[in-house]
């Protein structure tokens, strides 16, 4: 059994990124390490937990810990689905029999968008909080996840920019950003499931009491502004945003797991020759509180 003393952090920055070690996560987590990790989280945004022997059960067991899972964690292609946990998000490039993904398999076209700098689910009326990614076989080469810290992007603004952007609305949908790739293969099932829902632009992080810039791929519209204008504007933040004094790259190994706040951060996967090698990386995603228009701004 662990206890709180056991979670050691090594800080990769003052207040963006640690590493986490000293925790099996295959056993129950006692309450006092949960805390400890939610803290870890409210300063951090994303840790680090290295070889971690965890199986699909066991990483969903340790999620729970932190909060609700979100429903319906599968988007597009839900007649492929490999993996038999429907707690579970499969961000592979494996289909449903375990091989390689095909040039045009559906699943992996519209996961293609991984590749845009996003908040997860976004799209969804209460968006996610954290995020749990397993690796369980890592790419030789590439398939790197860059994560933006936008507590400091916002931090970094100036005032001006600030003033403009504070109380805006954006309009998110899961189609919008695959449609930035070229994607617009969907049925009308999911055309009627990814209804644009509003958000707001900039959002106060509820752990930390922080500002936060919300920004995501998914991202379409600005409520009230005219599209070009809204595009401009969110192209602007977003290249603020993602400068490298904002960004930590992940090279990951086999066994690592890595929690991130969707609340304080964007990420993105980098490329990797995914038609020949395997990668086979698992998510776990806890629902938010509430939608961002009702949270407290």
């Amino acid at each position: 059994m662990t206890d709180a003393t056991s979670l050691f952090l090594t800080p990769r920055s003052a207040d963006f990124v640690a590493e986490a070690n000293g925790v099996d996560l295959r056993q129950p987590l006692p309450p006092s390490v949960a805390a400890a990790i939610e803290a870890a989280m409210d300063r951090y945004a994303v840790l680090i937990f290295p070889g971690q022997l965890l199986g699909d059960a066991q990483q969903v067991a340790f999620a729970r810990n932190f909060g609700p899972l979100e429903d319906d964690p599968t988007q597009v292609a839900l007649d492929q689905r490999r993996l038999t946990n429907p707690d579970m998000t499969d961000v592979s490039n494996l289909d449903a029999q375990g091989r390689i993904m095909q040039v045009d398999n559906r699943r992996r076209l519209a996961n293609l968008g991984n590749r845009l700098w996003h908040s997860d689910s976004s799209f969804k009326r209460t968006p996610a909080k954290y995020s749990f990614l397993h690796c369980r076989i890592a790419a030789p080469e590439g398939g790197e996840t860059e994560f933006a810290d936008m507590r400091a992007a916002w931090d970094a603004l100036p005032e001006k920019t600030k003033a403009k952007v504070r109380d805006l609305v954006c309009e998110h949908s899961l189609l919008f950003s695959r449609r930035q790739l070229g994607f617009t293969d969907f049925t009308d099932t999911e055309r009627e499931k990814h209804k644009p829902v509003r958000q707001r632009l900039v959002r106060r992080h509820a752990g930390s009491g922080r500002l936060v810039l919300y920004l995501s791929a998914h991202i379409g519209a600005i409520v009230d502004w005219p599209v070009p204008e809204a595009l401009a504007l969110l192209r602007d933040l977003g290249e603020h945003a993602t400068q490298r004094e904002f960004v930590y790259r992940h090279h990951w190994r086999q066994n690592d797991l890595i929690i991130w706040d969707n609340r304080a951060t964007m990420h993105r996967v980098r490329a990797f020759d995914d038609l020949e090698h395997p990668r086979d990386m698992r998510r776990v995603t806890l629902k938010d509180s509430a939608p961002t228009l009702e949270q407290a701004a």
